[in-house]
Formats: structure tokens, C-alpha cells, sequence
């Protein structure tokens, strides 16, 4: 059985207007990772991403990375939490 784990992360950068949710949501998709993903007021990205722990770990190095090409990651801001029952990755508006 695998071992699920649940993250919240904080993107700071220039990941706004760019498709940063757009390709974190492609990203999510293909490793199979439960979540959201928002923008917020200040101008960061906030994501709630769970699955097991070989994926989630590929899922954050994607987002360090930037997973849209325009996008400029300066700052990810990373907390464990507890895990939720997130039926798929999606885009909150």
C-alpha cells in the first residue's frame, strides 16, 4: 500500500498570467496528484497537492522548476498537512 502525504505550497515568482496553473494542473495530472491550485491576491500561487510520496516529490521538484516555460519561480513555501479527500487536481477560481 502506498503511503499518501499531503503538501501546501506558497509560490512566489512571476507565476501570474503566464499558465503557471494551467501546466501545474498538466503537471499534477500526469503524476496523478490530488489538489488545488489558486492565485492569489498578492500576487503568489497557493497549492494543495496529496499523493504518494514518490510523486509528490516529483510533483514539487516540477513546480521549483516552473512548470510553464514563461513563468519564473523565485520562492516555494512548503508545509505538510493533513490529507484530504481531494477527488482530482483542480483549478479554483
Amino acid at each position: 500500500m502506498l503511503r499518501l502525504k499531503a503538501v501546501k505550497m506558497t509560490v512566489s515568482g512571476m507565476v501570474q498570467g503566464v499558465g503557471f496553473r494551467y501546466t501545474a494542473k498538466i503537471l499534477a495530472d500526469r503524476l496523478d496528484v490530488k489538489g488545488i491550485i489558486r492565485n492569489l491576491m498578492n500576487g503568489d500561487v497557493y497549492i494543495e497537492a496529496q499523493a504518494d510520496e514518490h510523486q509528490l516529490q516529483q510533483f514539487i521538484t516540477g513546480i521549483k522548476n516552473s512548470p510553464s516555460p514563461a513563468a519564473r519561480v523565485d520562492h516555494v513555501a512548503l508545509t505538510e498537512i493533513p490529507q484530504s479527500n481531494y477527488p482530482d487536481f483542480a483549478v479554483v477560481y
